[in-house]
């Protein structure tokens, strides 16, 4: 992540103006600047999972109370990739994505200043909406992208956004430990507005798809979901399993503090290190999913996720039982997450951004459904109760894959 200013000297040598044409193909820089930001703006959401636990010591509030920062910023990002994203589709995305920089320079500043634990709260919400960053670009790799390279292209942007959610703990975990927790957000500030400066010069205007008013816009959404049954299947079970996935990271802080680890943020945050390697796999899950099926993909990802919380509950007091879980079950997730949303963008390709808008909203609202009923389960049961509904919402998500028989060009019959 922080090898950004020295990736952005390079596409500064590729500043000439690109005309973008539909499914007329993504030149390379483009397309890597779209990763690379994308990861490093989505790494905001999850800057306070490492660093929950030093938050609390500090403003003295309860575990629960430092808990509800991890699903307010989730809660801020389903808002706003319901009511922003589609504008990607009426206005220049261009100009709102540069927009939302600007707001989440401020709202970095004011959680690394805040002085308590409510200020956390509201700025942490404005954060969270103006996150939703990479949702617009995603469409973009998918409309401008050669047919043949759709899966490929989208995959890349996704692996970047996937990297910068795991590398978001291990640099926020060490640069709380030696520098504070503060101090991780205002140089978060400091990336955002390097990444606006990205935009601002290598991206090009794309005009707008949609005619007409917001309000008819977001009528719009209503009509997609009814319209189309497999956009409401893809949406629902890879938002749940979200939720199994978050359930795991929100709380894990909690459990590496206590016995037999006592471990500090920066080791919780180089736990994230175990699932950058697997965040790789994303643009070959995206190449292949026509080939293997969308409905094997989902068996295959709810299928590694169960191995993953048999791993944290019945090996949940080893390093190598943690690791174990946290590997299984990030990859299993992009299994689940990367089958769906790339192939979202088939059903209707001229409402792409408000197609992912539906999609990502579910998404993440499963994501803060989990986070929720995570830190309601551990004050009651501890760890067990944790890793029994992160099961649970695996169950749910492999149960609707099980009930709906999407039609699909697989290996297996």
């Amino acid at each position: 992540m922080f090898s950004l200013a020295s990736t952005l000297a390079f596409h500064y040598l590729c500043r000439m103006k690109t005309e973008l044409k539909e499914n007329g193909g993504l030149p390379a820089h483009i397309l890597w600047t779209l990763a690379i930001v994308a990861g490093v703006s989505v790494a905001n959401l999850y800057y306070n999972q490492p660093l929950l636990n030093v938050i609390r010591h500090e403003l003295g509030v309860s575990e629960f109370k430092t808990n509800l920062i991890a699903m307010i910023t989730q809660v801020g990002y389903a808002i706003g990739l319901l009511f922003i994203v589609p504008l990607g589709d009426l206005y220049q995305r261009k100009k709102i994505i540069l927009t939302n920089f600007t707001l989440l320079i401020f709202s970095l500043i004011a959680i690394g200043a805040a002085p308590d634990i409510y200020i956390i709260w509201g700025a942490s919400l404005i954060t969270g909406i103006c996150s939703m960053i990479p949702q617009i670009f995603v469409p973009i790799a998918s409309q401008f992208s050669r047919p043949e390279n759709k899966g490929r292209n989208v995959g890349i942007v996704i692996s970047g956004l996937l990297t910068g959610i795991l590398a978001s703990r291990v640099v926020s975990g060490f640069v709380g430990e030696v520098l504070g927790w503060r101090e991780m957000y205002f140089i978060a500030a400091g990336m955002m507005l390097l990444c606006a400066i990205a935009v601002l010069k290598i991206l090009p205007d794309i005009q707008p798809t949609f005619r007409g008013k917001y309000g008819d816009l977001m009528k719009s959404l209503f009509s997609l979901i009814k319209d189309y049954p497999s956009l409401r299947i893809y949406s629902i079970r890879a938002g749940i399993a979200f939720g199994s996935f978050l359930a795991m990271w929100s709380c894990l802080a909690f459990k590496m503090g206590q016995a037999p680890f006592y471990a500090d943020s920066d080791v919780i945050g180089i736990l994230g290190l175990c699932g950058i390697a697997g965040a790789s796999t994303a643009s070959l899950v995206g190449k292949y999913v026509k080939k293997v099926g969308i409905r094997n993909f989902n068996f295959i990802g709810c299928g590694l996720i169960l191995l993953a919380w048999a791993s944290l509950y019945f090996c949940g007091n080893t390093y190598a039982g943690i690791i174990a879980g946290v590997l299984l079950i990030d990859i299993g997730m992009q299994c689940i997450q990367l089958s769906n949303q790339t192939s979202i963008f088939d059903i209707c390709p001229s409402a792409s951004n408000r197609v992912n808008t539906i999609f990502m909203t579910t998404y993440f609202t499963g994501g803060s459904l989990g986070t929720f009923l995570a830190g309601s389960c551990w004050q009651t049961w501890g760890w067990a109760g944790v890793a029994g509904i992160g099961t649970v919402l695996t169950l749910l998500s492999l149960l609707i894959t099980i009930c709906h028989k999407e039609q699909q060009h697989a290996l297996f019959p």
